[in-house]
């Protein structure tokens, strides 16, 4: 078992290689193995494009007849904008074919194990399947429950400030911190604000290239503004270089240069956020980056809708006057607090990063 989790090992590795370029489509990789030796290797890098396993059969060539293969996701078994790779599979005569995870994606989801099987092909499911999750989160979560990940990003004080008083923000975090955050930027479907961001800051929400990120492999991700009374000024930052955005709004539709508008129902007086995300899932978004104030951060929060916070706490303190994280309702005892599941802490800069997982059902545990 131990070769068989270095081979799988090495088709994880390679499926990250498309973090920043293969959505909508999962990432995934794969790996050609003969008498422990690696005859093949491929990754998907962007739709449309060849699938993980193809890529690996075609290195691997004459090879891959009586091989083992490793995949990080089920082989599709349904015709897309390429063929079955299950089909490929077939035949190019493998012997065995090793997966980490089956595809929740209901097109597949077990009809291209089964097809493996009906042609002789023995299959093993499960060899780091947590990781290969963890890869594909946004994906998983969009095919399981009709909306993507929701990831908020936010930069905050010692003192948990996200904002002076004036509305002053930049910047409260150091440049490596901001850098990282061109990372999570880079792997998102879609940056998601609010018409009050848009008002105090103009932010431009872009990708930029870095030196992990050549210009030539950016696809920038759609930009989402939460703006339910349509106050988006026309020369706002974010509609420079052609951006795509799209507007959110409860308001009467009404023309919007350089974006499209979304009409979606309201709930006192409020975009309805869960409606938002079902609309996001449709449009094939799988992960989405909340960069935001503490409106929009607090609304999603008590709609249960964030999956997780990268919180970068900054040796700064700010002050009672300055904003908070979250605009909640007051919470009259301790049982109505969320708590946080923390994952991961880790220095980037001078500065602190803190992933959390809210926990919403906490009376259910």
């Amino acid at each position: 078992m131990t070769s068989h989790i270095a081979y799988m090992s090495r088709a994880l590795q390679l499926a990250e290689r498309g973090l920043f370029t293969t959505a909508p489509n999962p990432r995934v990789g794969c790996v050609i193995v003969v008498n422990d030796v690696i005859v093949g290797e491929g990754w998907h890098q962007r739709a449309g494009e060849g699938h993980a396993e193809v890529n690996a059969l075609k290195q691997a060539g004459l090879k891959a007849k009586g091989a083992d293969c490793y995949v990080t996701l089920e082989p599709c078994s349904h015709f897309g904008r390429t063929p079955p790779c299950a089909d490929t599979l077939i035949n190019a005569g493998v012997r065995r074919v090793f997966i980490a995870m089956m595809d929740p994606n209901p097109r597949v989801a077990g009809s291209g194990i089964a097809k493996l099987e009906a042609a002789g092909i023995a299959t093993t499911v499960g060899i780091l399947e947590q990781q290969a999750e963890k890869l594909n989160i946004g994906f998983c979560q969009r095919m399981r429950t009709g909306r993507p990940y929701i990831r908020s990003k936010i930069a905050m004080s010692v003192d948990g400030r996200t904002a002076m008083a004036s509305g002053e923000s930049k910047w409260i975090t150091g440049s490596a911190a901001r850098q990282d955050v061109q990372q999570l930027r880079a792997r998102s479907s879609a940056i998601l604000t609010g018409i009050g961001t848009i008002l105090a800051d103009n932010p431009a929400l872009s990708v930029r290239p870095e030196a992990w990120y050549p210009q030539q492999t950016i696809r920038q991700p759609l930009r989402v503004v939460v703006d339910s009374q349509l106050r988006m000024p026309d020369d706002a930052k974010i509609f420079e270089d052609n951006a795509q955005v799209l507007i959110a709004t409860s308001s009467a539709i009404k023309a919007v240069s350089h974006a499209e508008v979304c009409h979606l129902p309201s709930i006192n007086n409020q975009i309805d956020l869960a409606a938002l995300m079902t609309e996001l899932a449709q449009r094939e978004i799988n992960e989405v980056m909340v960069e935001a104030g503490s409106q929009l951060n607090g609304a999603l929060l008590a709609a249960g809708l964030i999956d997780e916070l990268v919180i970068y706490m900054a040796p700064k303190i700010m002050g009672d006057g300055a904003k908070g994280i979250f605009h909640l309702p007051d919470f009259t005892s301790m049982a109505d607090n969320i708590d946080l599941q923390i994952t991961d802490i880790r220095p980037v800069g001078d500065d602190w990063r803190i992933t959390a997982l809210p926990k919403y059902n906490k009376d259910n545990e």
